[in-house]
């Protein structure tokens, strides 16, 4: 099986930045499309950014020119660098294993304990 975790979480102040990771173990060679998903208080869990094993990408439109989903496979490692932060970023985050990077629901896994992201006035 193949473990996910989270991490580069933190308080930032609006317009600033963060680059989140997304470690991989275990069965590492089965990894294909990776997914960072956020839930906020009070909303649904939403896909943020998504790549592909050649690295294809897909982003949520609220985010659209602000984040940057990459990967370094010899890592073993997904990044989302995050810019331009605002208040309604804040969330916790976390990655999942894909069927697809197009494909938002259907997951391998289970959800971890994510990172938290709070963006301050």
């Amino acid at each position: 099986q193949v473990q996910l975790v989270e991490s580069g979480g933190g308080l930032v102040q609006a317009g600033g930045s963060l680059r989140l990771s997304c470690a991989a173990s275990g069965s590492t060679s089965s990894i294909n499309a990776v997914g960072w998903y956020r839930q906020a208080p009070g909303k649904q869990r939403e896909l943020v950014a998504a790549i592909s094993r050649d690295g294809k990408t897909n982003y949520v439109e609220s985010v659209k020119g602000r984040f940057t989903i990459s990967r370094d496979n010899a890592k073993n490692t997904v990044y989302l660098q995050m810019n331009s932060l605002n208040p309604e970023d804040t969330a916790v985050y976390y990655c999942r294993q894909m069927v697809s990077y197009t494909t938002p629901t259907l997951l391998f896994g289970s959800w971890g304990q994510g990172t938290q992201v709070t963006v301050s006035s």
